[in-house]
């Protein structure tokens, strides 16, 4: 799944860049929505993310792509790996800034862990 963002001043920390904590947020909407439409009906909760290292400070202006790319499915959990590109809008070329296996976990009604093969009707 690929998606885009576009940095804005209110997504910016008080050097000027954007606040890691936003790119973290985003990353997690965005895969979030990449498990949920790949099993639709189930309910997913995000257990952690892998590594948390940014490459390169992201300015205001920058688009931001997100790929988004299932990684592996275990019993209950499935991770998926990000890469985030940047692109300036004066500029042509996207470098790769950040990336990241994030694990989400099926859960049920009350929070309990359930095997990803059930179907989400049970």
């Amino acid at each position: 799944m690929i998606s885009y963002k576009l940095v804005m001043p209110e997504d910016l920390n008080h050097y000027g860049f954007l606040f890691g904590g936003k790119m973290l947020m985003w990353i997690d909407e965005i895969a979030w929505i990449a498990v949920s439409d790949e099993y639709p009906g189930f309910n997913f909760v995000t257990v952690g993310m892998s590594e948390v290292t940014f490459k390169k400070n992201v300015l205001p202006k920058s688009v931001l792509k997100f790929d988004v790319r299932k990684k592996r499915e275990g019993n209950t959990s499935v991770t998926y790996h990000v890469d985030v590109f940047r692109r300036h809008f004066e500029e042509s070329e996207e470098e790769h800034v950040f990336h990241t296996d994030i694990t989400f976990v099926r859960v049920d009604q009350d929070g309990q862990k359930k095997p990803i093969q059930e179907t989400a009707q049970e």
